[in-house]
């Protein structure tokens, strides 16, 4: 099996809302909106966050982010408002995490050991 790449996805309660939100996140637009209830983010090393409407699922979803600087994301979600931003580090890795408005866990991860994803 060869795999070509991964799209996370987050399912949210009101789309509208959450695009909103999102952006504020990424500082910018969703780079597609494939269907009315998707909106997808794309990132310029590989991979894509896709948000859907499934009030149902809401707030039961994660993802992880790489990220290559921790300490500029944590200034940006202090800016932003986000409350109760966890952080966590070890010898392999830094990362923070955060719940969007629906209650879906976003972790930001950066990589210290090269060995690990990037």
């Amino acid at each position: 099996m060869s795999i070509d790449n991964a799209l996370a996805s987050m399912a949210v309660k009101d789309l509208k809302r959450a695009v909103t939100w999102y952006q504020a996140l990424f500082g910018r637009p969703a780079d597609s909106t494939p269907m009315p209830e998707v909106a997808e983010w794309k990132f310029p090393r590989g991979g894509w966050l896709q948000i859907y409407a499934l009030p149902e699922q809401a707030g039961g979803c994660s993802c992880t982010l790489a990220v290559s600087d921790i300490e500029e994301i944590a200034a940006h979600v202090q800016q932003l408002g986000i409350e109760n931003p966890q952080v966590n580090s070890s010898a392999q890795v830094k990362t923070l995490m955060i719940v969007d408005p629906d209650g879906n866990h976003i972790a930001f991860a950066e990589a210290l050991d090269p060995t690990m994803a990037r």
